[in-house]
């Protein structure tokens, strides 16, 4: 089966993607269109995908990824959308079932995909990855991202949900600084969200909760089982966590500063 009765429309969000997106682009490529939205990329990534004749890819400026995913989704032409991240790949027998899917009159309006997480093209089997899910695959018509959420963006959907069994392949950790700097980042957009949302800086959670996730991650959801490579990803996970703290301290002064510097005398 190499078709849908369905059209597809394959979405991705990019920035210095190169050594993912190859990988990811030729695992879609049974989509009808395939758009990529790329906020400037450095590395090449942009003249690598605008060489492609089955890719229409743009640049758009990055705010956060809801904002990033919603303009994405805005641009596809068709109401069935696989939405992918630059290191995920489809592998055959995903792409077997998301058609057959779509061949069989699905009843759900979106899908969820559970992810094999790949570190360093070796399986990570727990570490609090084994359950991980997000959606991947839902009609434009009936959903929308979240705008409470500015990073692990989730969608507010119109009807039914409904899971995959076959696991999308997540290439998400390729070497410590890469991993640890994408940790750092999604951290402060957590922060911000906090912020927001006018949550205040707490000491004792900026102990507490960063000890708890590397706890939880690592003796709880087995990453102790993972070796070497359960330590690294618990770690990284939890300094994640302590960054949104961080980050969240850092906009709490800043806010304040800009009030007493504009306070009447």
């Amino acid at each position: 089966m190499k078709s849908s009765k369905e059209k597809i429309s394959a979405l991705i969000i990019t920035y210095n993607e190169i050594g993912y997106i190859e990988k990811c682009i030729q695992s879609i490529a049974f989509a009808d269109e395939i758009i990529v939205v790329d906020s400037f990329s450095t590395d090449g990534t942009y003249e690598y995908l605008a060489n492609l004749d089955n890719v229409k890819v743009m640049q758009h400026p990055f705010d956060n990824f809801t904002l990033q995913k919603s303009f994405a989704l805005k641009q596809a032409s068709n109401d069935w959308v696989l939405f992918v991240d630059a290191d995920e790949v489809v592998s055959e027998n995903l792409k077997y079932e998301i058609l057959e899917t779509l061949n069989s009159n699905p009843e759900h309006s979106a899908y969820w995909f559970y992810r094999k997480f790949m570190f360093q093209n070796k399986t990570l089997l727990f570490s609090g990855w084994q359950t991980d899910k997000n959606y991947r695959l839902f009609r434009k018509s009936r959903v929308k991202f979240s705008e409470e959420k500015l990073v692990h963006e989730t969608l507010d959907i119109k009807g039914s949900s409904g899971i995959l069994n076959e696991k999308l392949i997540h290439y998400c950790y390729k070497n410590f600084e890469e991993y640890k700097e994408k940790m750092i980042s999604y951290g402060r957009l957590k922060a911000k969200e906090s912020f927001f949302k006018e949550k205040k800086f707490n000491y004792a959670y900026m102990v507490l909760k960063p000890s708890w996730k590397f706890i939880h991650r690592y003796f709880l959801r087995l990453g102790i089982l993972d070796g070497k490579k359960g330590i690294i990803i618990c770690y990284l996970d939890s300094l994640g966590v302590l960054e949104r703290f961080r980050e969240l301290k850092r906009l709490e002064t800043k806010n304040n500063l800009a009030y007493y510097l504009v306070m009447p005398e």
